[in-house]
């Protein structure tokens, strides 16, 4: 089974993402025959910038992606990026831009789909 995870929300401010990201990474520990796949919405493509310095005993999601990319896909919506400025080259490497398209192909295909 395929599950798409949709996260909307920022990566500090709520815990939407964070939540998104746990549950990704308890997916792929405990059912091995689930794939995963998370597409990064609107204010949650700065989930993936790399370099993000959090206070100590803080939850740090740039750690938590690096994780969940081991086994899983990610990709961020490339005119959500355009619109903030944001390039590729600023994502921890492995998370991909991408479109509308490839979104609803992966919506298509999934088994479940969860939106945070």
């Amino acid at each position: 089974m395929t599950i798409l995870l949709i996260i909307n929300d920022p990566p500090y401010g709520t815990e939407k993402a964070y939540n998104a990201l746990r549950l990704a990474m308890a997916l792929q520990n405990d059912h091995v025959d689930v794939q995963v796949r998370i597409f990064l919405m609107a204010d949650a493509i700065t989930c993936a910038l790399a370099g993000q310095n959090t206070p100590q005993g803080y939850y740090n999601l740039e750690r938590m992606l690096k994780g969940v990319l081991l086994k899983s896909e990610v990709k961020a919506c490339g005119s959500c990026m355009d619109a903030r400025g944001v390039k590729e080259e600023q994502f921890v490497p492995g998370v991909k831009r991408s479109n509308m398209a490839e979104l609803a192909a992966w919506t298509a295909a999934a088994g479940k789909v969860l939106v945070f």
